[in-house]
């Protein structure tokens, strides 16, 4: 690929998921869909003008990495310690229901795939966190009941949905799905988050160190990509899924991360919102290359929308991703009002299930008719939440 052609892409990317994610939030919309679509009007779906190459594909997936770091960075284990049982009973009913349904679905009624079947399962499974954060602080509801609840259940969300997403990854590109290989793949990824962290907070200490009697600025976002790369690094050779290094550097910088069994290892919270305001810039320049990828990767003009397939498969999954977050909040001791807007509030999938779907159609697993599917539901369970979430708040509190 020459420079210029490279240059002129890249340029293309960067200014249309820019400007379409400013649309899309003016709109009331998350900024992912803008980006979203960003991809598919670029790419051969409308205008044709970009194609999905090897390096456009690095710089994508270095933004998954960066992506999974900020993810971990803002991931909060206290309020999932503070919510206890509650965020729990949500987070795991939230997670087995999609995944089981959407199983089901793809294996008995499409007749799909073992490993098609599993990555349409885990596509529904994770709680995007960030949108969640984002609409319940645009309504005030962030430090409410049904707020804690909701983001202790999505930390524990995100965690279960990487773990999954590893699993999955390493079954796409190994040797298919055994006893033996799950059993392998679990400890690699349990040793990985057990000795990870430390080994980040260690580093974490000498950069600090470094940075107060550095005289060269912008030490701080060197070293936390560094660490990144060198996690994912480190992550392959012990046989895990490179994806858990941005996530599990994340982790264990985030302000409040600690062990099992009350093993505490504190960061200094100014040291670490530094890490955050320092590496921003650089994940807001990269991830939104990874969502407009996801775009460029999906062409619309090659799906026969005549086919009942593509519509009943998109309307059966969004019902089974819906009703599966909806189960989540339906055991717990809530009052009814309260549950359905914590099922509403754990619906949107966004950037998890996003990569799922990338995954799934970069390794060949999914065909281009399935991803589609899983793209027409993923797009739709991010944008109409906050929506309804707002008309929801809006509504119970005139009538409070």
């Amino acid at each position: 690929m020459e420079a210029q052609s490279f240059f002129l892409s890249l340029l293309l990317i960067l200014v249309a998921a820019r400007i379409l994610a400013e649309i899309a939030v003016r709109l009331g919309a998350p900024a992912v869909i803008g980006e979203l679509g960003a991809g598919i009007l670029l790419g051969p779906s409308l205008l044709g003008w970009l194609e999905p190459n090897h390096v456009l594909q690095l710089l994508a997936e270095i933004g998954i990495l960066l992506l999974l770091f900020e993810v971990g960075l803002e991931t909060d284990l206290r309020k999932l310690v503070q919510t206890g049982r509650t965020s729990s009973a949500v987070a795991v009913t939230g997670f087995i229901f999609p995944f089981v349904l959407g199983f089901l679905l793809a294996w008995q009624l499409f007749e799909l795939s073992l490993l098609v079947s599993l990555f349409i399962g885990g596509a529904l499974t994770a709680t995007s966190i960030g949108i969640t954060v984002r609409v319940l602080s645009d309504l005030h509801q962030r430090h409410s009941r049904e707020g804690q609840i909701v983001l202790g259940a999505a930390v524990l969300d995100d965690i279960l949905g990487v773990v999954l997403l590893a699993l999955l990854y390493e079954f796409s590109i190994g040797g298919g799905i055994t006893l033996i290989n799950i059993a392998q793949v679990l400890m690699f990824i349990t040793l990985f988050f057990l000795l990870a962290p430390v080994a980040a907070r260690l580093i974490s200490v000498l950069v600090k160190r470094f940075d107060d009697v550095s005289e060269t600025p912008g030490l701080i976002p060197t070293a936390m990509v560094s660490l990144v790369l060198l996690f994912a690094w480190l992550a392959h050779e012990m046989g895990a899924p490179e994806l858990l290094g941005g996530f599990a550097a994340g982790l264990a910088l985030s302000r409040r991360f600690f062990l099992p069994f009350g093993i505490a290892l504190h960061n200094e919270p100014r040291f670490s919102e530094r890490i955050e305001n320092e590496m921003r810039p650089i994940i807001q320049l990269f991830t939104p290359i990874f969502f407009v990828m996801v775009g460029l990767s999906l062409n619309l003009r090659e799906i026969d929308w005549s086919s009942a397939f593509i519509w009943s498969f998109s309307l059966l999954f969004l019902l089974a991703a819906v009703i599966g977050k909806f189960a989540g909040a339906a055991f717990i001791g809530e009052p009814l009002a309260r549950k359905i807007r914590i099922g509403v509030a754990m619906t949107p999938r966004g950037e998890v299930g996003l990569i799922f779907a990338e995954l799934g159609r970069s390794s060949g697993i999914f065909d281009n008719e399935v991803y589609a599917g899983m793209i027409i539901v993923i797009a739709l369970t991010t944008l109409l939440p906050p929506f309804l979430l707002k008309y929801l708040y809006r509504r119970d509190t005139a009538t409070e």
